[in-house]
């Protein structure tokens, strides 16, 4: 399935694996750790023109990544780090590329079907699964 049939739709999270070991890894605090724990973000996709537009909206920050397949950008991601990223698009994955200036790299799978995003997160050895449920 190709991701642009599935851009534009809402995704809310539905189940969490792993995820505070995840933050854990990455040296994100105990406070951070329990809000981002706690609150189920909604996700969507969209394209405009070369650029894809990821979105994660939360009652706790809502984030907006927008990316060129395979061109390296700067992201200040969620828990406050700064990282250079880059995203392929593989099929209906988007495969994202993490590198910190403290030398972890950390890796997002984010594979799109009808009903789904299954999101595993990689850093070091500690692997989360995060799957989004499709927005009646």
């Amino acid at each position: 399935m190709a991701l642009e049939a599935l851009l534009g739709k809402k995704y809310k999270l539905a189940s969490s694996e792993k995820f505070d070991e995840y933050m854990k890894a990455l040296g994100v605090g105990l406070v951070t750790r329990k809000v981002g724990g706690a609150v189920s973000p909604v996700v969507d996709l969209q394209k405009e023109g070369e650029e894809y537009v990821l979105s994660s909206n939360s009652t706790f920050k809502n984030v907006v990544l927008r990316f060129k397949p395979g061109v390296e950008f700067d992201q200040d991601t969620p828990d406050g780090r700064k990282v250079k990223s880059t995203i392929t698009v593989e099929g209906n994955t988007l495969k994202e590329v993490q590198k910190a200036g403290d030398g972890k790299v950390t890796t997002i799978d984010r594979t799109w079907t009808d009903d789904e995003i299954k999101m595993v997160m990689s850093v070091g050895d500690v692997t989360a699964t995060r799957t989004y449920k499709l927005q009646a």
